[in-house]
């Protein structure tokens, strides 16, 4: 997809560190040198294109005292469309992607409460009839796929900017209000803090204040645009999995997931019988040669420590939505 000068500025620019002050559209497009009107009418037309996924705050179910799981279903191509609309039914599944592999359905589930996670994956196996294989996260070595794309069409994933977090923070009833407000992402308006005050009966600047302290306390990954890697090109969109000994998996995970391409990186369970591998790695291309390359690296950097490892490749992203919290 040809994305424009000003759509490819935006992009670069503000994956995060998007301004919560009054009139922030007017803000950036004078930082990218256009009209506020433009800037506005930019990002509504990537919205509504799907070269944005969202555009807003991310949130971060585990710092607000909620629950976070990847898990897995073997299915039956022939029950494939309708587990499908099984698994997508219910709110808890943030994302679900069919990967090529024996379990071919992957589905991330956020809670707002730790437990959550179990009663929403029995409430699954339930109404699917299919065991379900919890994958929670053990440990987590990286996490933030942030894109740069160059005007040659070329697409490389950069460090997310490390920020230094405040102790966390209890979550009140207005937080709670503003989240189930802005889960689904910013009003792309003239001044979206006015217009989300407006919607709860509070200020503009209460509104700003407390989307801040949620962003300074991790509730609030980052503000931004989240793009649509697969619209921009790249289409290979690989789950990386490797077998390494217990002992030498904090250390290799750190390792992998300081490379600079690998962009979510987890210390996981096994299944015995089912599921060997412990070290998970995102890495993402333009088509599935460049993953299998980039594994090669991870291969590599493991050298004599690795047991094994799969290539899980995405054929189609089934849901995509984001943590989901009741109002």
């Amino acid at each position: 997809m040809t994305v424009g000068a000003l759509e490819r500025a935006f992009l670069n620019g503000y994956q995060g560190g998007f301004p919560l002050t009054d009139r922030p559209f007017a803000r950036v497009a004078e930082t990218l040198g256009t009209t506020e009107d433009r800037m506005l009418s930019c990002v509504r037309e990537m919205l509504d294109t799907g070269l944005l996924t969202r555009f807003g705050p991310l949130f971060d179910a585990g710092r607000l005292g909620g629950g976070l799981s990847l898990s897995a279903l073997e299915v039956p191509e022939r029950d494939f469309d309708a587990v499908t609309a099984e698994v997508n039914a219910l709110p808890q599944v943030a994302h679900n992607y069919r990967r090529d592999h024996r379990l071919n359905m992957w589905f991330v589930v956020a809670t707002e409460t730790p437990e959550g996670v179990s009663e929403a994956l029995r409430e699954i196996e339930s109404r699917t009839g299919l065991p379900v294989y919890d994958f929670p996260k053990q440990r987590e070595f990286y996490v933030g796929l942030w894109l740069y794309l160059h005007e040659d069409g070329a697409i490389d994933t950069i460090p997310v900017p490390e920020t230094t977090l405040s102790p966390a923070r209890a979550v009140d009833a207005m937080d709670r209000r503003l989240i189930a407000a802005t889960q689904g992402g910013l009003p792309v308006t003239e001044e979206p803090c006015e217009t989300l005050a407006e919607e709860l009966g509070t200020t503009a600047d209460q509104v700003a204040d407390r989307l801040g302290a949620m962003l300074g306390s991790g509730i609030i990954r980052r503000v931004g645009a989240v793009p649509n890697h697969y619209r921009l090109g790249l289409r290979g969109n690989g789950m990386t999995v490797w077998d390494v000994p217990d002992h030498q998996a904090e250390e290799l995970g750190r390792r992998v997931g300081e490379l600079d391409f690998v962009s979510h990186c987890y210390l996981r369970p096994r299944h015995p019988g089912v599921w060997p591998y412990n070290l998970f790695a995102m890495a993402h291309g333009r088509d599935r040669d460049e993953v299998r390359s980039k594994a090669r690296l991870i291969e590599q950097l493991l050298g004599s420590d690795l047991r094994g490892h799969e290539v899980l490749f995405s054929s189609a992203v089934l849901k995509k939505s984001g943590l989901r919290l009741a109002a």
